[in-house]
């Protein structure tokens, strides 16, 4: 009896002293292809740490989206660059581009009107009258009376992509706002100011 639990033990000491050499054989230490080695190995990431020069230390990451690609929950870009001076092809050829927005609710159309208080009714007015602060019956700082929105056949019947045209570019003598407002913050613009024209047209 004491004889086979000998060799029972013994045979176990001998399995145990195989797996051992096997395991730490030099063969297992060399590791497959990775081939997704930012998700296999992540990198610390440090709140308030410099990130300004992340290729010195050998992070490739340009923060970019792929070419060719829309992030999600981005609208499409817009498909006309800025005319050169004295060219007008692009102004005329964004009448065909359709306001990505069919419909703002409550709380965007809340947001649409304080985004063109701010940005547009200044000169264009509260009311889209073409009479802001800056203007004032002629009696403002800006002796030029702004684009009357409601009310005059030429902005009433403008199509939405010749607006953002002119809010990304600029037109005549108002600049280009794409620094202040994202490219979704300008179509919510343009469709507050086309609600404003349907209604006009629909109160006379």
């Amino acid at each position: 009896m004491n004889k086979n639990y000998k060799n029972k033990n013994l045979l176990l000491v001998i399995a145990i002293v195989a797996i051992s050499l096997v395991s730490c054989d030099e063969v297992k230490r060399t590791p497959g292809s990775i081939y997704m080695s930012d998700m296999a190995y992540s990198r610390a990431y440090e709140s308030y740490a410099d990130h300004s020069n992340l290729t010195a230390k050998g992070i490739y990451y340009d923060n970019l989206p792929v070419a060719g690609t829309i992030a999600r929950g981005k609208d499409m870009p817009f498909p006309y660059a800025k005319d050169k001076a004295g060219d007008t092809t692009n102004y005329y050829a964004s009448r065909s581009v359709q306001n990505p927005i069919d419909s703002l609710s409550a709380k965007e159309l809340t947001e649409a009107e304080r985004l063109y208080l701010v940005n547009c009714g200044i000169c264009h007015g509260a009311k889209l009258d073409g009479n802001g602060p800056l203007y004032k019956d002629g009696n403002g700082p800006y002796p030029a009376k702004p684009a009357t929105l409601v009310g005059d056949v030429k902005y009433e019947s403008m199509p939405a992509g010749q607006m953002f045209y002119s809010v990304a570019y600029g037109k005549n003598l108002m600049g280009s706002y794409a620094s202040q407002l994202s490219r979704h913050q300008r179509w919510m613009i343009i469709k507050y100011i086309k609600n404003k024209q349907a209604a006009a047209k629909a109160a006379k």
